[in-house]
């Protein structure tokens, strides 16, 4: 009788002790501290984690979350704040970059700077029309949750009347309406205007409001993760996993034009230029440039690794220090592939027919709007609505196609950055080596040259 007894009271001592501990915990005051010790690690783990890392997070929080309980429709809810967050800035965030970069554009450039301007603007019109053939050959569609209001263009002229009208309407309204054909012409004339009436210290306000501008986006886009969970749950509770079949097809086709572009057309052009074989300068670059810009992801970032290369293959600095800056404004291939790809896939997904013409006119309106896209991940999305708008798609239908390219983003954007960033180093290589009369193959002797140095 004694035994059960004392199993007993060890029992009800053991639940005594454990609600004791806790009521002392509590009012020891220890608690509030270990709390916010708790919360500042999170924070410190959020701020050092990869953006990539943490949209990757997202995603799967998102899908999770989409399957499980998809009567949640609040988290919806952070995918519509995102969204709509880049939606209010993006017209001022092109506004402002664009004209700025005019204003600040030099004058007077040597044969190299017009040699690698040339290859600049020339690679991404044609990256724009491998873009084009890509997506008529292998035509992809989005799962888009409503229709557009209003009928597409019926044809090349239509579209044409349509681009001047836009281009012409009231700058302030443009930008409030979301108009990017406006947005964009009056920013140019802008630019322009400053660039040869305004004095040094204007033309730096407006640098100043460009990296104002840029920095909100950069904020909004941190937290992309939370906003692209909310995209997530939102596309599975109401479609299921199968949407990520349309979105693989889509990052495939994306993927693959800019690798199409990088290894096969840019080194075609550089041969029918160089009249040699590209591919030493196309290796060197890939490896030097591509895979740090692939990681991480910003152009301007890897700017001090293009430049380490130039000098490492005895280019003059006074060109490389100017032509290597300016690529990441104009040199612009993954971009205008995107932006053609992701514009002519909601128009197969809405059922809008495009002609051939009205397809190449779009190359052309996305190597120009390419140009203004910003240095920050995801930039090149963001112009997205200016293509669309051409065939009458309104710009919330249009920002869905923003919303999936954040979504691949983790890839695609990586990619494009590679193209883009590594090309700067790579034009800008080839105009130095033809001014001096060299030869690809020059650029392996000099790296075989400096490896025997350091050993």
């Amino acid at each position: 009788m004694i035994v059960p007894a004392k199993v007993g009271i060890i029992v009800v001592s053991d639940d005594i002790i454990c609600a004791l501990s806790v009521n002392k915990f509590l009012e020891s005051g220890n608690f509030a501290p270990k709390l916010l010790k708790v919360m500042k690690s999170l924070i410190k783990f959020w701020k050092s984690t990869s953006l990539v890392l943490k949209i990757l997070i997202g995603m799967v929080v998102g899908v999770v979350l989409g399957l499980t309980l998809p009567e949640w429709s609040f988290v919806a809810l952070l995918g519509k704040v995102f969204v709509g967050a880049l939606k209010a800035m993006a017209p001022v965030l092109v506004a402002v970059l664009v004209a700025g970069a005019i204003a600040k554009a030099g004058s007077g450039l040597g044969a190299r700077f017009r040699t690698v301007i040339f290859f600049y603007l020339a690679t991404t019109l044609v990256a724009a029309m491998v873009a084009v053939v890509a997506s008529y050959v292998f035509p992809v569609q989005m799962t888009l949750s409503e229709a557009t209001e209003g009928s597409a263009p019926g044809g090349l002229s239509d579209v044409f009347s349509k681009m001047v009208h836009d281009m012409v309407s009231n700058p302030i309204q443009s930008v409030a309406n979301a108009n990017y054909i406006g947005v964009l012409f009056w920013s140019i004339v802008v630019g322009l205007a400053l660039k040869h009436k305004a004095g040094a210290q204007t033309i730096e306000v407006v640098s100043d409001l460009a990296e104002v501008v840029s920095t909100v986006i950069r904020w909004i886009i941190e937290f992309a993760p939370l906003g692209i969970l909310g995209l997530v749950f939102s596309s599975v509770s109401e479609s299921g996993l199968y949407i990520f079949t349309d979105y693989g097809k889509l990052l495939a086709l994306l993927v693959g034009c800019m690798l199409f572009t990088s290894l096969v057309v840019n080194p075609l052009i550089i041969a029918l230029y160089l009249r040699a074989n590209p591919y030493p300068i196309v290796w060197v670059c890939l490896k030097e440039s591509a895979v740090n810009a692939f990681f991480t992801r910003s152009s301007a970032a890897n700017i001090p690794m293009n430049m380490s290369l130039c000098k490492r293959l005895k280019v003059d600095t006074d060109f490389y220090s100017v032509s290597i800056p300016l690529g990441c404004t104009i040199n612009m291939n993954g971009a205008a592939v995107t932006i053609t790809v992701m514009t002519l896939a909601v128009c197969h997904s809405l059922g809008i027919a495009v002609s051939l013409p009205a397809a190449l006119l779009l190359s052309l309106i996305c190597t120009l709007g390419a140009c203004g896209s910003s240095g920050v991940a995801g930039g090149s999305l963001l112009l997205i609505p200016m293509a669309c708008s051409l065939f009458g798609i309104n710009n919330d239908m249009a920002m869905q196609a923003v919303a999936v390219g954040f979504i691949i983003g983790v890839v695609q954007d990586s990619v494009e950055t590679a193209l883009n960033s590594s090309g700067d180093a790579l034009f800008t290589i080839v105009a130095d080596l033809h001014s001096k009369g060299k030869k690809p193959a020059d650029i392996a002797d000099l790296l075989s040259g400096e490896g025997k140095n350091r050993c």
